[in-house]
């Protein structure tokens, strides 16, 4: 069984539900949801958007491969109503590289593994800059490694707030 880390998000909706029910369906469909850390606020990153956004991490144990991982929260983002097809329209429309969505899922870390295909970056090659994702990863997995610079999730959040210029990107 392999260790896999999620993340969670949204910002339109009843985000809150939506949260829940994500949990409940990766449960279901990836494997048992081990630890599950508190919602987290954050302003929208990386674009302008009325609505704060809520994330929260989850460690799961998973007997599905990465790719069959991804699969899933793909599927399971789509039945709790994202539709990235409309995303690309906005996207396209406004010049903006997000946008507003009511989940998001992404794999923080899937074991200790480096994965970098047409499909998947594992671990994302922004977590080091985002605290949005590292507040709630750093509630349950604090002394994680990241497979490539060798930082813990706890010192990565450190160093992002002590530099200020990564976080108004």
């Amino acid at each position: 069984m392999a260790r896999v880390i999620l993340l969670t998000g949204g910002n339109t909706g009843d985000v809150k539900r939506t949260l829940q029910s994500a949990q409940q369906l990766i449960n279901d469909r990836v494997g048992p949801v081990l630890r599950c850390s508190h919602r987290y606020q954050s302003e929208p990153w990386g674009f302008d958007a009325a609505q704060r956004f809520s994330n929260q991490a989850l460690a799961v144990s998973t007997d599905l491969t990465p790719e069959e991982v991804l699969d899933a929260i793909q599927e399971i983002e789509r039945l709790l109503g994202r539709n990235r097809a409309a995303e690309a329209v906005e996207k396209a429309s406004t010049g903006a590289v997000y946008t507003s969505r009511p989940i998001d899922i992404d794999i923080a870390f899937y074991d200790d593994q480096v994965i970098a295909t047409d499909r998947l970056t594992v671990p994302h090659p922004l977590l080091a800059e985002r605290e949005f994702a590292l507040v709630p990863l750093a509630e349950i997995a604090r002394d994680k490694r990241h497979p490539l610079t060798g930082q813990t999730v706890g010192e990565m959040l450190e160093a992002l707030r002590r530099n200020p210029e990564i976080q108004s990107r």
